[in-house]
């Protein structure tokens, strides 16, 4: 399961694994998802497992490799040109997803 908080409604979120990493967000064993206990005046907002729920979408997959293949278009010649300057620049975007050379 994964716990999130809600500073500004006071309250405390738990659900299916989380799919990616948020700096809020927190994976719990099921044993502590069940025993969560939260501050008083909290409330705590549980959406049971259905052992139903599905994965990415279709759009969110191709999303995903459609990013992907625009990077992999990029010449390597520009990259190592960019990184040797001491840029940080960004190769590739579309929507919400990027890719930056680490």
């Amino acid at each position: 399961m994964t716990l999130t908080y809600i500073y500004a409604e006071s309250m405390a979120v738990v659900g299916p694994l989380a799919t990616f990493s948020e700096p809020h967000a927190y994976d719990l064993c099921l044993l502590h998802g069940e025993r969560l206990k939260v501050p008083h005046g909290w409330s705590v907002l549980k959406q049971e497992l259905t052992g139903e729920e599905r994965g990415p979408s279709e759009d969110d997959l191709m999303a995903i490799a459609d990013a992907v293949r625009e990077v992999a278009m990029v010449p390597i010649n520009s990259l190592d040109n960019s990184i040797s300057e001491g840029k940080q620049t960004q190769i590739g975007r579309r929507g919400h997803l990027r890719a930056v050379p680490s």
